[in-house]
């Protein structure tokens, strides 16, 4: 049985709960809109059921649509989206122990587990990133894959959420918007 019709609720000037970004993205075409979530979850299962469900009245209804097409992700589709994550670099100010540390503690985790290791740094200050990632790898190393899996999962599912939110944001600067076409 299908979902229900979503009704199409105008946007209002102003309107706080549709930003222009989200009009802009509900407008392009479904091959642009799918490139861009693919650079949020790498995902093409993802990104083709959430750009198949446009539009999107809000920008909550659309994140919430991107965390249900999340969590039905099969094995195959959470490895491809997993395949495609890259190690974060630490900040460029950091001394180069940092950077070897990072490095080591990357190596160790994609050894044991076979994907990179994701982490979602949301509300993280920059200057507390590394010790939270360094911290993250040891506290997660220990974990039986299938533990590890579905945490970094949930993980991916933050990150694709805060990139997804991110990107319509920067569709409703001008220079955003020029980009997708």
């Amino acid at each position: 049985m299908g979902s229900p019709a979503r009704p199409a609720i105008p946007a209002q000037q102003g309107d706080p709960r549709r930003p222009a970004g989200l009009t802009r993205f509900n407008a392009v075409a479904t091959g642009v809109a799918e490139e861009l979530l693919l650079s949020c979850c790498h995902s093409h299962r993802w990104a083709e059921r959430v750009a198949a469900h446009r539009p999107y009245p809000t920008l909550d209804a659309l994140l919430a649509a991107a965390d249900e097409a999340g969590y039905d992700l099969s094995a195959a589709d959470l490895e491809e989206a997993l395949a495609a994550e890259r190690p974060a670099a630490p900040h460029p100010d950091a001394p180069p122990a940092a950077h070897t540390a990072l490095r080591a503690a990357h190596a160790a985790y994609e050894s044991r587990f076979g994907h990179a290791f994701v982490i979602s740094l949301d509300g993280v200050r920059p200057a507390e990133r590394l010790d939270q990632v360094l911290a993250g790898i040891r506290s997660r190393l220990g974990n039986e894959p299938e533990e590890e899996l579905a945490i970094a999962a949930d993980e991916l599912h933050r990150l694709a959420r805060a990139r997804l939110a991110h990107h319509v944001a920067v569709l409703a600067t001008p220079a955003g918007a020029s980009g997708m076409r």
